[in-house]
């Protein structure tokens, strides 16, 4: 089989419309179609319907295109790896990482990063474990870390552990609920501000919090940068929900300090090195990766 024709039907699929597939594939549209209808005619089988100028996939198509994408990310990783084995080269990077972890696992990691390997380009991508998961899958980075205690273990995937993080409600120094012990259903009244939570986790808090009917359960604030949710804290009344690394050295300056929450429930992030299963990371990925497992078990001891 042909993967550059094969190529060309998943870019159909993608586009579903001639012209644009074209254009992606650097062909005219009228070789396009062609190539088409040669993989066509050599199947004995339809691929795509072409009803009134839509495109979509036949049942027979469907199961083709399926193959079609493994084979292509097949061969991908096996030209990568053959040119990492061909020259040993460390090769730059893009990866991505999670609220929590560049708070906490990642400045350490890239300084010891620059000073080992100057030569090296790195490229850090920060976001929430839904965005990087498709950056992942679209192969635009090697491996992300995030919090994964809710992401699905599907079989594309490895996921290595780096353990789990604690957490807590935190409050400026000067906080009325700095103080004095309280209930959750009060620190809801200042404005609880974190990154983006499960919406079974928030329904979770939202209840134990006894909301008001029609009160929605909703953050005052969600934002995936935690240095914004930090600066917030620390000017206004809002009370954030973060794990101890991610504000060590608010806590250690005394300028946030942990609520003391009676009906709280215990929080914790699971942290974790998220990548495709059948792609082979690079040397310079492996690096990076136990770098952060050395920093994660350093943050855990």
């Amino acid at each position: 089989m042909d993967l550059r024709r094969l190529a060309h039907l998943v870019a159909l699929d993608d586009e579903r419309h001639f012209a644009r597939a074209a254009q992606r594939v650097h062909l005219s549209q009228p070789a396009f179609s062609r190539s088409i209808q040669t993989i066509e005619s050599s199947l004995g089988m339809q691929v795509f319907d072409r009803d009134g100028g839509q495109v979509r996939p036949t049942a027979a198509g469907e199961f083709l295109l399926e193959k079609a994408r493994r084979l292509l990310f097949d061969a991908r990783s096996l030209r990568r790896d053959i040119e990492l084995y061909q020259d040993g080269a460390l090769g730059d990077i893009a990866f991505g990482v999670g609220p929590f972890p560049i708070a906490s696992l990642v400045s350490p990691v890239l300084s010891e990063m620059r000073h080992a390997h100057a030569q090296v380009c790195l490229r850090v991508e920060v976001s929430n474990w839904q965005r990087l998961l498709e950056r992942l899958r679209s192969e635009d980075i090697e491996f992300f870390v995030a919090d994964v205690s809710t992401l699905a273990h599907t079989a594309d995937l490895t996921i290595q552990p780096l353990g789990r993080q604690m957490g807590a409600a935190y409050v400026r120094k000067n906080h009325p609920l700095a103080t004095r012990t309280c209930t959750l259903a009060e620190l809801w009244v200042y404005g609880v501000i974190s990154t983006r939570l499960p919406p079974m986790a928030l329904q979770a808090l939202a209840k134990r919090a006894a909301l008001a009917k029609g009160q929605g359960a909703a953050l005052a604030l969600e934002c995936d940068d935690l240095n914004t949710l930090k600066a917030v804290t620390l000017s206004t009344d809002s009370v954030l929900l973060a794990t101890d690394a991610a504000v060590r050295a608010e806590l250690q300056s005394g300028a946030l300090c942990a609520v003391q929450a009676t009906d709280l429930p215990p929080l914790s992030v699971e942290m974790g090195v998220v990548s495709l299963h059948n792609r082979t990371l690079s040397p310079m990925a492996h690096r990076v990766i136990d770098g952060f497992a050395r920093v994660a078990s350093q943050i855990n001891a």
